[in-house]
């Protein structure tokens, strides 16, 4: 069945669109037109214990699983995502499927050696009308979910992104030293372009990025605005949603 899409970006920021579409479609997958699965083999080990997060009706996780790589934990806030996933991977003893919101994750500290996203954390984004000017309720989101994937990482962990935000602006959201992470980069795509975000857990930032770290944090905290721009714009008008213009 065709998947069913939204009339506006911000029904993607919403449960109930989710759990309306999930109800008939049987698996959709983003940022399809790259095997994400082929792109990360080479970070991943088949002891490695993996967190996924907005795992959707993805085949993402199958298609790992019957690579070796058994030991996987896929969390979504759809429970109709969920409940449908069980019991179509009755098949996968080892891996799980579990009801939660990537800002709280209910594990322990260091549970997970690699956490995966495939443009779930854009969907954080969908409101916003330009990636240059955030909103403060987009930054401490973001800020959320980040934390709480570097909590649960084990010491020498991994968090790989896929998303087609390119790094003007989402490296600042990555690159922060309280994470205790590197940021590295990896481009894919010809007439459009996919980026592979790798944060090495236990490695430091590099000698660039603690420099615009810290050249972002030494704004002023009275012109707040200015923290969350990242470049100078033109004005986006207040009807365009600029994720509807991307091929997904």
């Amino acid at each position: 069945m065709d998947s069913k899409m939204p009339q506006n970006n911000a029904e993607y920021g919403g449960v109930e669109y989710w759990d309306d579409r999930y109800e008939s479609e049987e698996s959709y997958d983003w940022l399809a037109s790259v095997k994400f699965t082929d792109l990360i083999m080479q970070y991943l080990k088949t002891t490695h214990r993996i967190l996924i997060l907005g795992c959707g009706n993805s085949k993402m996780s199958e298609e790992l699983y019957n690579k070796g790589y058994v030991h996987i934990t896929n969390i979504d806030y759809s429970q109709v995502c969920i409940n449908k996933m069980v019991a179509k991977h009755k098949h996968c003893p080892h891996m799980t499927w579990e009801f939660m919101d990537m800002r709280n994750l209910d594990y322990a500290n260091e549970m997970f050696d690699v956490v995966l996203e495939k443009a779930t954390l854009d969907v954080l984004m969908v409101e916003e009308k330009h990636p240059h000017n955030l909103s403060q309720e987009c930054l401490d989101n973001m800020d959320k979910v980040l934390s709480e994937v570097s909590r649960v990482l084990s010491p020498e962990g991994i968090f790989i992104s896929f998303t087609f935000a390119q790094p003007y602006f989402r490296k600042p959201l990555y690159a922060r030293s309280k994470f205790n992470w590197s940021v590295n980069h990896r481009t894919f795509g010809e007439t459009f372009h996919y980026f592979l975000y790798i944060m090495q857990k236990g490695q430091s930032l590099s000698p660039e990025d603690l420099a615009k770290e810290k050249l972002r944090t030494s704004v002023p905290q009275e012109n707040d605005k200015l923290q969350r721009n990242f470049g100078d714009v033109n004005e986006v008008p207040e009807d365009e949603n600029y994720l509807l213009n991307i091929d997904l």
